[in-house]
């Protein structure tokens, strides 16, 4: 554990500091890429966490890779602040490290993102609009943060519909159930709001990030498409497309990917994402890949060559920095900014304090699995948050802020009465931790049966219908 001593930083140079953190990314990424024990690249990213405290102490700045400090920056000389000691939750598209265990903190992240908090105001202005109660996910703040969602609504008021944006990176053959919160909530969104949908299979990212061949990458995306069609998506209504596939297909959407790439340098690049000099130039490059979804002239075959259709991306918050740069770029090359509504992570089996990895089965419950298998993973790997005795539990509760049976609940039980009973059971002491995982493999155990079901009645002909670029049903 990191204490605010330090090793001496606050001695150093804003420009010393700058290029400590450097070298200790550099190190957190090749760890990474060897493969090092956890531990080892825990310790690592937390000593990068620290660093970058300690640079913001000294600067008053946030770190960026690529921008060094000014020369006549003015060298704070307060001292480290008193909340230091909390760490910061490490946050970007590839990384999620929380330094508290109830999780990331999302409040903080709003105000270091810049993005708006969905407020009482704004839930009750899309449930008039839509004619819908909201969605849980909504009322429970697992979407609790947007950006310009406020004019898309206004939009839709006036009779001027709008599309959805939302994606997959297909790293591996088998989504987890954490892979389905942006798809449940896009669902609902086209269902209420009668829209369409396009969906990017980020097939190419995959390549240029892991150890897979092209090969592979394309069947993973595939298979994945499969999982999200068995969510109940409409044909008619809905475009999911491989960029391995669609980039060379489209010269209307290779031309957006260039004019974004016109318009971000090098050094901005490196800034919002953190690459370095020895990244690939594919990497580099990607992430205008990623915008070009967001502007409605990539897909001329579904609103005929219009500029004006506004978006709306759901996605989880460690997207937001490919979207920040996008809507930075959007009115230099003429075109509408997207607008967002970000989810918080779905938590790994072991706690709130990183995601899910499809890479460590026992950090997930996969959409493949089998009711034994949900059982047996949940029971012993479910990170409690009850007291070490039942005699502790019954005289002083559990936590349900840090309890992942009850944390899972929130996502998929829908019954909102139903699961504040569960709740004042469980931190009055009522409710043991072994009741509470029940409740959640009770839960869990039909509704992933249902969904490898319907999974199971999608055919490789109904793939390559929704693959196929073609006009879609829409009110423009």
């Amino acid at each position: 554990m990191t204490d605010c001593q330090g090793d001496g930083e606050g001695t150093m140079s804003p420009m010393e500091l700058f290029e400590k953190l450097n070298a200790q990314g550099e190190k957190v990424r090749s760890l990474k890429s060897a493969k090092a024990e956890k531990a080892e690249i825990d310790a690592a990213v937390q000593l990068l966490l620290k660093l970058k405290v300690d640079y913001k102490q000294t600067t008053g700045q946030d770190y960026k890779a690529g921008c060094p400090p000014s020369e006549n920056l003015i060298v704070s000389n307060n001292g480290p602040a008193a909340d230091d000691c909390d760490g910061e939750d490490l946050v970007d598209p590839w990384n999620v490290s929380a330094s508290s265990t109830k999780g990331v903190d999302y409040d903080k992240l709003i105000v270091r993102f810049g993005s708006s908090k969905i407020d009482t105001e704004l839930l009750e202005r899309i449930e008039k609009v839509s004619g819908q109660r909201a969605h849980h996910f909504l009322r429970r703040g697992i979407f609790f943060s947007h950006r310009d969602m406020h004019q898309i609504l206004d939009a839709y008021e006036k009779h001027k519909s709008f599309y959805l944006y939302t994606g997959r990176g297909p790293s591996s053959e088998a989504m987890h159930v954490g892979h389905l919160i942006p798809f449940i909530f896009t669902k609902w969104l086209q269902d209420v709001f009668d829209i369409p949908l396009v969906v990017q299979m980020t097939d190419d990212e995959k390549y240029l990030w892991k150890d897979l061949t092209l090969e592979e990458c394309h069947r993973f995306t595939v298979e994945n498409a499969k999982d999200i069609i068995a969510c109940g998506f409409d044909v008619n209504k809905t475009f999911i497309f491989s960029d391995l596939d669609y980039m060379g297909a489209s010269p209307q959407f290779y031309r957006n990917v260039v004019k974004v790439q016109k318009h971000v340098t090098f050094n901005q690049v490196k800034g919002i994402f953190g690459f370095t000099d020895s990244d690939c130039i594919g990497k580099i490059s990607f992430p205008a890949i990623q915008a070009a979804p967001s502007f409605s002239s990539s897909f001329p075959q579904i609103f005929g060559g219009k500029k004006d259709v506004p978006c709306l991306i759901p996605c989880a918050i460690d997207q937001d920095p490919y979207f920040r740069m996008t809507r930075d770029v959007a009115p230099r090359i003429g075109l509408l900014k997207p607008a967002l509504l970000h989810s918080t992570f779905f938590p790994a089996l072991q706690g709130a304090q990183t995601k899910m990895s499809a890479s460590d089965p026992n950090s997930s419950i996969f959409l493949t699995d089998t009711p034994k298998q949900i059982k047996n993973k949940i029971n012993k790997h479910a990170f409690s948050g009850g007291k070490d005795t039942v005699e502790e539990h019954r005289k002083y509760g559990g936590n349900t802020e840090v309890d992942v049976s009850f944390l899972y609940l929130t996502f998929f039980l829908e019954d909102d009465e139903k699961l504040e009973k569960i709740k004042e059971d469980y931190t009055s002491g009522a409710l043991l931790t072994g009741e509470l995982k029940k409740i959640l493999i009770e839960t869990l155990q039909p509704m992933i049966a249902q969904h490898q079901e319907r999974r199971k009645q999608v055919t490789d002909e109904m793939v390559q219908q929704f693959m196929t670029p073609r006009p879609l049903n829409h009110k423009f």
